[in-house]
């Protein structure tokens, strides 16, 4: 694993690590775009494991989270639209410069599932893997945790948000600390649209992210979790209506029972216990020809 700095398109720069492969050639290299919250340290075992399968794997810290944190987060702008347009953006292209000719797959996480979509260059991922994707939508939460998840994300989120100028999440036992343009429009997911209503400041670009995702036609993994409380059925329908022309569209579906686990949840498929199982077999479709 060697650590590398990504500069997007806007000046900022990015922590990112590279997990090299063995062998001189690559025939397919992997970009893992992580959730929100969740440091590209959370996925360096799987990152680890692709590289060792013959898969050259980068990952990186959005702006404001992990390494790619500023010394403060207070007054800190970055949303879904920067996260897209401009760190996926410089994921991809550092990864495309250095592998001009090898197929590129897509990995994305959780709210990544949307937002990778809407990179500039989105279109220089051949393939695209979504584990866990989902929106953020309250309604789409599993019902047996809805109201309590609703309380934290859409309620505790954005009142300590405006308050701190950031949501100190790692306080709360949450991940990590989100800047608070990401919280508040995660916090503000109180309709099933996704769609900017009004004037609303940066609205033109959530919106060119939106119609990015749109356009996009790609072959695509939908890698779901039985027992995930964020990506559950409605939640994964309600992705997929943001990207139209994913295809063909392969949907894998992993039970705690297929890792010999009691539980996997959001986030355990990237963990030892779970990966033991599951990696073997979701690298088995990677390293397949789509169709």
């Amino acid at each position: 694993m060697t650590p590398v700095r990504l500069r997007a398109a806007d000046g900022y720069e990015l922590a990112g690590w590279f997990h090299a492969a063995p062998g001189d050639r690559a025939q397919h290299v992997a970009v893992i775009h992580c959730g929100a919250g969740i440091p590209a340290a959370r996925y360096r075992r799987f990152a680890a494991f692709l590289a060792e399968s013959g898969i050259p794997t980068l990952t990186y810290d959005y702006r404001g989270i992990g390494k790619s944190r500023p010394k403060s987060l207070r007054g800190f702008r970055a949303g879904t639209e920067d996260w897209a347009e401009y760190d996926c953006g410089a994921a991809i292209g550092w990864l495309r410069q250095r592998f001009p000719n090898a197929e590129m797959i897509g990995i994305a996480h959780s709210i990544a599932a949307l937002i990778v979509g809407g990179a500039p260059n989105s279109t220089e991922q051949d393939r695209l893997v979504m584990i866990g994707g989902h929106t953020g939508y309250f309604r789409d939460y599993h019902p047996r945790y809805r109201m309590v998840m609703t309380a934290v994300w859409h309620g505790l989120m954005p009142a300590v948000t405006f308050l701190a100028g950031y949501f100190p999440a790692r306080r709360f036992g949450l991940g990590e600390d989100l800047p608070a343009r990401m919280a508040l429009q995660w916090a503000g997911r109180r309709k099933p649209d996704l769609r900017p209503a009004g004037a609303v400041p940066g609205a033109d670009r959530v919106q060119a992210m939106l119609d990015r995702c749109a356009s996009l036609q790609r072959p695509a993994i939908l890698v779901t979790i039985s027992d995930d409380a964020f990506a559950t059925s409605l939640g994964t329908k309600r992705l997929l209506y943001y990207y139209p022309r994913l295809f063909p569209l392969q949907h894998i579906e992993f039970t705690p029972a297929d890792a010999g686990l009691r539980s996997i949840g959001h986030f355990g498929f990237f963990g030892r216990a779970a990966g033991a199982a599951l990696w073997p077999l979701l690298l088995a479709q990677l390293v397949r020809k789509p169709g």
